[in-house]
């Protein structure tokens, strides 16, 4: 296209004709309108988002026709959608990178056939703007684009998710006008945009037009300082002009009421000062808003006013005098069906989920969100990490950490992104921290960027994990103000938190990666924050799986990832990595994590007088807005319930209180349960919403008897051996083992058959994502293909009540020894019970084991599933402290978490006893004398959840598939973190282990 200034891979070029960044606002024509915040209702607001024109190339190169002149005809173009991505409707390709740039590392070069999207957009403007200045503002764009309006050129900007605002005062008319606009999808700034996430293009943010007066308030920054007693306040409001602008800047507190005004003359920049006197501090507790009004010039500014005081004292990060514990998640934008482009509803369904899940802390990975989710942070109370839109973390690969960090021509762009960050986003008291990217290496241009920072806002600390030493980078760090650290093991933030010559606070920017079944590991990690005050907290990596939403070739709906759409260079399924799905719909993770970040701990202080300390996490609210009440369960039935009186603990205080319940006087298991539910409504979640919960096992008193021996006679049996075949028939069951097989064929009571296939000794799981790295060992040394080899099998005893089987085995698989080796022992005694004792000794040199236990398949129909153990989800050894001890009544559909990706789940750990029936109750009851199990019904076996790739593929058998198992490895969460800790892996080289299998009709039970 002639005429066109080819600057998209210059450094020297960030933009054409930009406007100066400044605060996020919308002007309004008076004071109800603009606290009320709804934009469409300002008569100085006019959006240009909805139908466009356009025409995808793909290549730049093939952009030859003026398309930009007034006169163009554009009837035959596409119609889309704005804001949206080219790639959520069809055009260009999806593509999901992680580390490594999609186009070849070449900085500032992009590749010559660059896609090009080219826009075009017919528009009136009233006449009452016709004495105004007319301004245009691109919320964002991705990566670089060209603007026209009425055929003539206005300008170009770089810099994908921050704003770009031109002044149209010399280009558009009353009526109608044309805007034309070319997007790239590549320029000089992708190599500084190369984040973890689905590669978009097009214009996904806002466009709208604001209609400005010719002298106006071009920018408001406001900075409160308070007292050392939080007791007064003042606000210190520095306000440009563009001319001279009479201005009058007002206070008003969250009721409406005036709290304090000013005015002067503004002729360039003034500061006004407010004073505050008994201020309300703002906190992600208590998020209290006064507004901040700005006025002049025929146009009201608002701006919500966060009155708190953030900080670093002695190494500890602090926020209103008080130490604080970010308890984060990290969020990219992503939507299942419009990308990065994300509906305001989207965006408070994502912040009212955090709040129920007592999430504080947001950090925006890796760019600034809308600004008007700022907005919602600030109103719902989060503390954010506001990240500048910067990452390179493709020059790893390429041979340079810090190629792009080290070179001052980069400097600008590098600068730039942090300027227009702190520019947009100053004003919002929910941004607490500066982050000045991510994973670009650390070198003189990060240092400038932190410098800027800090002399520009002297409020805020400035945050970059890419210092940290690990990295060889620039050696001065003296800009930063915390240490920050990625997927740091549990030691090393130990070794941290008690060095005391680490004079910083340390961050865990990204830990506990939450891919698939997974945050096994919260509680050891949890523990530690809370132990050392210079621990600052952590978010996990991340909140939401980015699955899109696609159609198998058979009709089903499921969530694809990287390779699902056509796209050569991927990180496959990198980025299902999310606490909740696609859709929002929480993983057990995400339950974990509620528990151990709970604002509310309960510990048993003596649980035999009913006696429980209540410690106070929440900072700065006491516990009077929170019901506490509690239930006894016998055997998992409630017995007794009450409610406590009010709690008035203070914040970072402890209460003992009393629970007033009946000293157990029967045999069983008894347990205390109490549960911390809001007392009031809240705007993210009902009264009633439970904070958190907590379970204790009371002790039996001497004095109640132990239960009594089942003195039932035991009718007697038959036995009778015919070549391999052993057949135990009694009253009402009917049972054979195959001798050959060294296990049962059938399994029968009354007839019907409780068995469908042989059980089977059992070692391997699904890997889940944390299992990556280990599985490659799993595989190597044959867990996935292990078979059963029996030695010996031979009946060893029998009686008129009861037979013994004794059988010698192995798992071996080909090509390697034996894996283990071990004995059985099986009886079956006249009610048709069926004992299993073994021993096992596994193969020295072997990386522990994925599980080891009994797999059986019940006859389709068993649907009905109950147990005695942890639930009513999924559990782990090590993910287990959102789960509490009870009875609980399933199907066996409700028994699996579906993930996007098929692996090992719905395990329920610290089983006591289970039983799986038809509808008529007519089923097997499985226990283990003297111990726990862990246990799993599935309609899907090991080896079809490894083989699947996604939830179509998943086909459901009808048959039940029960695993019940000594032992189930640890989760951790290892797929992009730490290995699996010591004292969750299934290490043990001696397994000794005994199970019951008793037919049953539960309705008789």
């Amino acid at each position: 296209m002639k005429d066109l200034q080819k600057v998209w891979e210059n450094l020297d070029v960030l933009h054409l004709n930009r406007e100066a960044p400044r605060a996020y606002y919308i002007p309004y024509a008076n004071t109800e309108s603009a606290r009320q915040g709804k934009r469409g209702k300002s008569p100085f607001y006019q959006t240009l988002n909805g139908q466009w024109k356009f025409r995808y190339h793909r290549s730049v190169q093939e952009v030859k026709e003026a398309f930009y002149e007034e006169a163009y005809d554009y009837s035959g173009w596409d119609d889309l959608l704005v804001p949206s991505c080219w790639q959520s409707n069809g055009y260009d390709q999806m593509q999901y990178c992680n580390v490594n740039y999609p186009i070849p590392c070449d900085p500032p070069f992009v590749p010559d056939e660059n896609p090009a999207g080219l826009y075009i957009r017919e528009f009136n403007v009233s006449g009452d703007w016709k004495d105004q200045a007319a301004h245009v503002v691109f919320e964002g764009v991705n990566s670089c684009f060209y603007l026209w309006v009425n055929g003539a050129f206005v300008g170009y900007s770089q810099g994908s998710r921050i704003p770009a605002e031109f002044d149209l005062s010399s280009y558009v008319r009353s009526g109608k006008n044309r805007m034309a606009v070319m997007v790239l999808k590549w320029c000089d700034g992708t190599y500084l945009e190369d984040q973890d996430a689905w590669r978009y293009s097009g214009i996904f943010r806002d466009v709208y037009l604001l209609a400005r007066s010719q002298e106006r308030i071009r920018d408001v920054f406001y900075q409160a300082d308070l007292s050392a007693d939080y007791k007064q306040a003042s606000l210190r409001c520095d306000v440009e002009s563009h001319g001279s602008v009479e201005v009058q800047v007002q206070l008003l507190d969250a009721a409406g009421h005036e709290v304090s005004s000013s005015t002067a003359r503004v002729k360039g920049k003034e500061t006004l000062r407010l004073d505050i006197a008994s201020p309300v501090l703002w906190s992600a507790e208590n998020p209290y808003l006064y507004s901040l009004l700005v006025s002049g010039a025929g146009e009201v500014l608002h701006f919500h006013v966060g009155l708190r005081k953030v900080e670093v004292v002695d190494g500890v990060f602090r926020i209103n005098g008080q130490d604080i514990k970010l308890k984060g998640v990290n969020r990219h934008d992503s939507h299942p069906e419009l990308g990065q482009t994300i509906p305001l509803k989207h965006m408070i369904q994502d912040l009212k989920l955090m709040k129920q899940h007592n999430i504080n802390t947001i950090r925006t990975s890796h760019y600034p969100n809308d600004p008007r989710f700022l907005d919602l942070c600030n109103q719902y109370g989060f503390y954010v990490i506001d990240e500048a839109d910067l990452e390179a973390h493709g020059v790893l690969h390429a041979g340079d950490y810090h190629m792009l960090t080290k070179n001052p021509e980069w400097e600008a762009a590098f600068l730039d992104r942090a300027v227009r960050m702190v520019e947009r986003d100053k004003n919002h008291p929910s941004v607490v921290i500066w982050s000045m990217g991510n994973e670009s290496g650390y070198g003189v241009n990060h240092i400038a960027m932190a410098r800027w920072t800090r002399e520009r806002d002297t409020t805020r600390p400035v945050h970059y994990e890419g210092a940290a030493l690990k990295y060889n980078g620039h050696p001065d760090t003296s800009c930063l103000d915390m240490n920050s650290r990625m997927y740091a093991t549990v030691q090393e933030l130990i070794a941290y938190g008690s060095d005391e010559s680490q004079t910083k606070p340390l961050l865990q920017c990204e830990y506990s990666h939450a891919m698939g079944n997974s945050c096994g590991d919260l509680k050891d990690y949890w523990d530690v924050i809370y132990a050392y005050p210079k621990l600052m907290g952590g978010c996990v990596w991340e909140w939401c799986d980015h699955g899109i939403k696609a159609e198998s070739p058979d009709g089903q709906t499921f969530y694809g990832y990287g390779g699902d759409f056509g796209d050569v260079q991927n990180d496959g399924n990198f980025c299902i990595d999310g606490l909740v799905s696609p859709d929002r719909i929480p993983h057990t993770n995400l339950l974990e994590l509620k528990k151990v970040m709970a604002p509310v701990l309960l510990e048993a202080e003596d649980a035999a007088e009913g006696k429980v300390r209540v410690s106070n996490r929440y900072d700065f609210i006491d516990l009077s807005d929170v019901v506490m009440s509690w239930k006894v369960e016998l055997d998992g039935e409630t017995v007794e319930q009450g409610e406590l009186p009010s709690l008035q603990t203070p914040p970072h205080g402890t209460e003992i209180v009393t629970i007033p319940y009946t000293v157990p006087h029967t045999a069983g298991r008894w347990f205390l349960n109490l549960f911390v539910t809001q007392r009031t409504d809240k705007p993210w979640a009902a009264a009633g919403h439970e904070l958190t919960s907590e379970q204790f096992e009371l002790p039996m008193p001497a004095s109640v008897p132990a239960p009594a021996a089942d003195l039932r006679i035991l009718p007697d049996i038959t036995v009778e051996q015919r070549d391999d075949e052993v057949i135990v028939e009694g009253f009402d069951f009917l049972h054979v083992f195959d001798l050959h097989a060294g296990t049962f064929t059938k399994i029968t009571k009354h007839g019907v058959p409780l068995l469908q296939g042989r059980p089977q000794f059992s070692i391997w799981r699904a890997p889940a994502d944390n299992d990556r790295k280990i599985k490659v060992l799993w595989s190597k040394e044959g867990y996935d293909r292990a078979i059963t080899k029996v030695y010996r099998a031979e009946v060893t005893e029998v009686s008129e009540k009861r037979v013994q089987i004794e059988v010698d085995f192995a798992l071996t698989c080909n090509i390697k020894l034996p894996l283990l080796k071990g004995k059985a022992v099986w009886e079956v005694d006249g009610a048709g019970a069926i004992t299993l004792k073994t021993s096992v000794q596994v193969r020295e040199d072997l990386p522990y084991l994925p599980r080891f236990g009994l797999q059986l398949v019940m006859p389709a129909g068993n649907e009905q599933v109950e147990y005695f153990g942890y639930g009513p989800h999924e559990s782990y050894i090590d993910k287990r402290q959102s789960v509490r001890k009870s009875k609980y009544e399933l199907t066996v559909d409700q028994m699996h978490h579906s993930y996007v990706v098929p692996q090992e789940n719905g395990s329920r750990y610290g089983t006591e006893w289970a039983s799986v029936s038809n509808a008529l109750g007519m089923g097997l009851l499985f226990t283990s004398p003297g111990s726990e199990f862990s246990f799993q019904a599935l309609h899907y076996t090991p080896e079809d959840m490894t083989q699947a790739k996604h939830t179509y593929s998943l086909r459901r058998r009808k048959e039940t598939i029960v695993h019940l198992d000594y032992k189930m490895n640890g989760i951790g969460s290892s797929s992009c973190g730490t290995d699996l800790l010591e004292q969750y892996q299934l290490s043990d080289k001696d397994m000794a282990f005994e199970l019951r299998m008793t037919p049953i009709l539960t309705e008789d039970e």
